[in-house]
């Protein structure tokens, strides 16, 4: 399940001798150092699965989806990539097929499906197909908070048991039905019960400096949950609580000495699109 945000990275893509990538905002620093990112790999895998050779480009992005977050930059980078190259080979693939290679790369259709479409996306995938279901947001408020820490997939990865009892399961199971239930229909009180994990979020929030109160601050709110792998906290909250929520959230980690990025935000029901 994945929830396309009003947050946004902004890419052009121009004809040229060579492959060149150039970003302004999030990920600057780091992207900026060579050509070669999960954008730009994903662009080249377009040519390869069209048999096509590779063509230069000049790409040039303004990125405002925070990286290394559990916001799915690598899903927007990978969908951007394969779009961009769509477009200069005349669309050759049409979104299903585009779906399967941005899975292939992603390596689960979790973000890269409401990257597509957006909405809110329960998407599951099959010997043959990926079957997807998109349902529309009503204009809920988002707060995120990102702490400014080292959270590298590797370790979120590495926290986690190797297996689950039965019990967690089940516990996850009937709560997942009511979470996407509670978020089509707009129901706070709802989402506040049910938006509640045993499977990744205990293991990984007590890894990460500060999570643990930050999430118990966050669902004071609204309904809280470490997005993604984290390490950003994302809480659905009523608008007039929005402020409010975001410095509080923040607070926890200011005062520990960490520093924060901090976002209120909406679903959005558009996906990636072309702006001219």
């Amino acid at each position: 399940m994945g929830l396309a945000l009003d947050v946004w990275n902004d890419i052009a893509f121009e004809p040229a001798e060579k492959i060149t990538y150039h970003v302004t905002g999030e990920g600057a620093e780091k992207f900026n150092k060579g050509s070669r990112n999960l954008l730009t790999k994903a662009f080249a895998a377009l040519h390869e699965v069209c048999g096509k050779p590779l063509m230069g480009a000049s790409i040039r992005a303004r990125n405002e989806i925070p990286v290394s977050s559990g916001l799915g930059s690598s899903a927007a980078a990978i969908v951007a990539g394969l779009l961009g190259a769509n477009e200069m080979l005349g669309k050759p693939l049409g979104e299903p097929d585009l779906l399967k290679v941005a899975t292939e790369m992603e390596g689960h259709p979790d973000n890269v499906a409401p990257a597509f479409s957006g909405g809110l996306v329960i998407s599951v995938t099959t010997r043959d197909e990926i079957i997807t279901r998109r349902y529309e947001m009503p204009p809920l408020a988002l707060v995120i908070v990102k702490p400014l820490v080292e959270w590298p997939t590797k370790i979120a990865r590495a926290v986690l048991p190797k297996s689950v009892s039965r019990a967690d399961a089940v516990y996850n199971i009937g709560r997942a039905i009511l979470v996407a239930d509670a978020l089509r229909g707009g129901d706070l009180d709802l989402l506040q019960k049910v938006m509640d994990d045993r499977i990744h979020q205990p293991y990984r929030l007590r890894h990460i400096s500060g999570g643990t109160a930050a999430y118990k601050a966050a669902r004071r709110f609204g309904a809280a949950a470490l997005s993604g792998a984290g390490p950003a906290i994302i809480a659905f909250v009523s608008p007039e609580k929005a402020q409010a929520a975001k410095a509080e959230i923040q607070a926890v980690y200011e005062e520990r000495g960490i520093e924060t990025r901090g976002i209120i935000t909406k679903p959005s029901g558009q996906g990636a699109h072309r702006l001219r």
